[in-house]
């Protein structure tokens, strides 16, 4: 059959403000990728990130090269011969993944040959900012088991504190994404193991962070820019302890659960993280955070609304994907 493909923009508004150490954004900017053969309809959802030199446009563009290959019937295990990976990869090969399930009457997660899904414990996010502020929403969050804290400044013992002290039953996770510096490691990692806290994500730039090989990890790091796809894992052995797998970096569920392989014949904890956007990207990553130490999947709860159907969240607990959204 041929595939008739779609390419849409959409925008989804923010709760507030989200901010982390490198800026702030009141939307969340998605592209979808549909893929019709007149019967059964795969989707596919992937959020450009301009760390990784993305735009809505770019991603576009590279979806839209692919166009002729897909109507002649290219399928996923054709995708990283004709185009690289990250988010325009990830929206096509899911859509791929989800048209696959719908034509064969059967779900992903069957096709892969996992057990039944379960629903998994997510961390919930705190956003960048001073600590007083910082404070009070960690204590709104309080009950939940896992927080994960952006911080990522030259002063963040005082965020650490703060957020511990509001929080004292919940596990929390640091991300800098990137914010840290030679000079500072240091001090803000032994801050952060004073405060209990279980995780360090990215504390220095992707590229410069050589030292983490040289120096203690009081608290377990964690890889985010600085892992991006299989390839790259055996480069970060003796810096990271864990690593962050994202489908926008990985591009896509095929890549990813390759990834995850990989990396615990490593020996690596793995999280399983997202970008700000709607419960469509978040459910083939469920797939692969289900032998996950650390679940990072809270998009759809940082938004204003998230589309119908989507994910089910009771608190901090997100349920399998129902096949009406994807898979």
């Amino acid at each position: 059959m041929t595939v008739i493909m779609e390419i849409t923009v959409e925008r989804w508004p923010i709760a507030g403000t989200f901010t982390i150490s490198r800026g702030s954004k009141t939307e969340a900017a998605v592209v979808v990728c549909t893929l019709r053969d007149g019967l059964h309809t795969g989707r596919g959802e992937c959020v450009p990130y301009a760390r990784y030199g993305e735009s809505l446009d770019s991603v576009c563009a590279e979806i839209e090269k692919l166009r002729s290959v897909l109507a002649a019937g290219a399928n996923r295990q054709d995708l990283p011969g004709l185009i690289g990976a990250g988010a325009a990869r990830n929206a096509v090969d899911c859509a791929l993944w989800d048209l696959e399930a719908k034509r064969a009457g059967r779900r992903v997660a069957d096709i892969i040959g996992l057990p039944p899904l379960k629903a998994l414990t997510t961390a919930v996010t705190v956003s960048f900012g001073d600590a007083q502020t910082m404070a009070a929403s960690a204590r709104a969050l309080s009950g939940r088991p896992v927080i994960k804290v952006k911080v990522g400044g030259e002063d963040d013992e005082d965020r650490i504190r703060a957020v511990a002290e509001a929080a004292p039953d919940s596990r929390i996770i640091l991300d800098a994404n990137e914010g840290w510096t030679d000079r500072n490691i240091v001090r803000h990692m032994l801050a952060a193991a004073k405060a209990g806290v279980v995780l360090i994500e990215q504390p220095l730039p992707a590229g410069k962070d050589g030292i983490l090989s040289t120096i203690p990890h009081p608290v377990p790091l964690c890889a985010d820019e600085s892992a991006h796809g299989t390839d790259d894992l055996h480069t970060l052995l003796g810096r990271y302890d864990s690593i962050n797998i994202k489908l926008d970096k990985t591009g896509g569920l095929s890549e990813a659960l390759r990834m995850q392989k990989r990396a615990r014949e490593l020996g690596f904890g793995i999280m399983v993280g997202c970008m700000v956007g709607t419960s469509l990207a978040m459910a083939p990553a469920i797939l692969v955070a289900q032998d996950a130490d650390f679940v990072d999947l809270d998009g759809p709860l940082i938004l204003k609304e998230d589309r119908q159907p989507g994910l089910v969240f009771e608190g901090s607990r997100v349920s399998p994907p129902q096949s009406e959204l994807w898979g």
